[in-house]
Parts: structure tokens; C-alpha cells; sequence
């Protein structure tokens, strides 16, 4: 079944201005992402992933180009934000996090307290409800972030690295925990990552980046039936096989970069 368009992106170039001259850090970017969907964004270090989820965020806008995301009607935000470190507040409670944007939405106490709670159980973080965020582990932090994202009910997920600061161990528990949610709140999900593995895990679908200036050079259908687990990912002749051919990608980005700067 073909799904709606939930993002759609046009013609969409951000340059950045400074005294010296303007670096354009996104070209001509087009793409649109279905209802539900899952899209993980890879590319080379500097190549604009950020930025084009600051836009889609509303922290930056585009110097050309439109996008928009579809509201089914309800009064949701359209997005929520999970960065890569740094992203919940450091005077609130575990708890308090994961309630504050349903609060400065001004929900209904019944409604603030049945999401949090149910959010909080989801990423296994009850036992800690009233621990401050100087209290809780790398991991722990992020799944407050994951929490605070799902229970704000959001339109579209935007996660920036959200996993890229953590041990293997932890990586792979918080990966599964998120398809898990994601699964059964259907939302539509924008990921940036660094690791081949976690974009193949993850995504229906991958957008390969060019060097900067950030191009949208390449899409990849990810098939493999869900749910998945890395060994499935790591054993699987054919995901083998889009491991090496985004890693060659990659390769070549980065020397074409460096070509370009000599």
C-alpha cells in the first residue's frame, strides 16, 4: 500500500553568509519521506545532514527552496527534535523532562501524566522518575530524549546522531527500544547517523549525501522484513553487499572532498 507524503522537500539550497563570502552547504535538495516512514540521512562529515534537519526543525531557514510537512489535523506539534548530546534540561527531573513539552502545551494533567508514565516504562526508565540528569549515564539521558520525543506526540521524529556517543553495548539496546516504539506509534522518523550498520537496521529506506556542498546523490530501498536485529543485518549476504557499496561512497566523497580542497 502506497503511503502518503508526510515530508516533501523542493528545490531546497541553504548558503550561509559571512564576511569573507558564502559557503553553500545544501544544493538543490528534493526528496519527500511517506507517512510512517522511516529514512536514515548518510554522508561524509560536513556535508549538510544537520542543517537540513535544522530546517526541517524550524532553527534555520532555507535560503531557496520550500518544504512542508502534512498535519492530519490534530493539534500536534509538527516536530520534535533528539540531538546527539545536551538535549534535556539539567534542573528538571527524568520525569519532569519527559512531561515538558506535553506541559508547555498545556495538556490536561491527565493526559500529561498518562504519556509520561507510559513513555517512561516504555524506555525502561520508571525506576528513575525523580533523578536529575547529572545522576543518569549517556544512555540513560538519551532515552529521556527518546521519551520526551515520543510523548510530545509529535507529526514527524527528527534525530540528529542521537547513538553516536555511546558504547556498542548501549547502542544496540536503545536501537531496538526505538523500532520498538516506532512500530507501534507509526511515526514518521528522519535519522542522521554515521554507521552503515545502524542506517541498514533501522531504515526503509537510506539518502546517500554528497561532500559539501550536501546532494542527495543516491536512495536505497532497505526490504529486509522487520523486526530485524543487527546478527540478522551482519549475516545477510545481501545487506552485506549495501554495507560496502555506501562505504565505498563514502570513501569516494571524502577523497573528492579532498581533492577539491588542494
Amino acid at each position: 500500500m502506497e503511503r502518503k507524503t508526510k515530508i516533501e522537500i523542493h528545490n531546497l539550497t541553504k548558503a550561509f553568509y559571512k564576511k569573507q563570502g558564502s559557503v553553500t552547504a545544501l544544493d538543490d535538495i528534493s526528496f519527500t519521506i511517506g507517512d510512517g516512514e522511516f529514512v536514515c540521512l548518510v554522508g561524509p562529515s560536513g556535508c549538510g545532514k544537520t542543517t537540513l534537519l535544522r530546517i526541517l526543525a524550524g532553527l534555520e531557514q532555507p535560503s531557496i527552496g520550500v518544504f512542508t510537512i502534512a498535519n492530519d489535523g490534530e493539534e500536534r506539534p509538527l516536530q520534535s527534535m533528539v540531538f546527539q548530546e545536551r538535549g534535556i534540561i539539567p534542573w528538571l527531573t527524568v520525569e519532569e523532562n519527559v512531561a515538558f513539552g506535553l506541559k508547555m502545551r498545556h495538556m490536561p494533567k491527565k493526559i500529561v501524566k498518562e504519556r509520561t508514565t507510559y513513555y517512561l516504562k516504555k524506555t525502561g526508565l520508571e525506576k528513575f522518575s525523580s533523578l536529575y540528569p547529572k545522576e543518569l549515564s549517556g544512555g540513560m539521558k538519551q532515552r529521556v530524549s527518546i521519551a520526551r520525543a515520543f510523548a510530545n506526540d509529535p507529526e514527524i521524529l527528527l534525530m540528529d546522531e542521537p547513538f553516536a556517543a555511546l558504547d556498542e553495548q548501549n547502542k544496540f539496546i536503545l536501537q531496538e527500544e526505538l523500532l520498538s516504539i516506532w512500530s507501534e506509534t507509526g511515526k514518521t522518523v528522519l535519522f542522521i547517523t554515521h554507521s552503515i550498520d545502524e542506517a541498514l537496521l533501522l531504515s526503509d529506506r537510506i539518502l546517500l549525501m554528497s561532500s559539501q556542498p550536501g546532494r542527495i546523490i543516491e536512495e536505497i530501498i532497505v526490504d529486509m522484513p522487520r523486526p530485524r536485529k543487527m546478527e540478522d543485518i551482519r549475516e545477510d549476504p545481501v545487506m552485506a553487499g549495501r554495507f560496502i557499496d555506501i562505504w565505498k561512497h563514502l570513501q569516494e566523497e571524502v577523497q573528492r572532498s579532498r581533492r577539491e580542497d588542494e
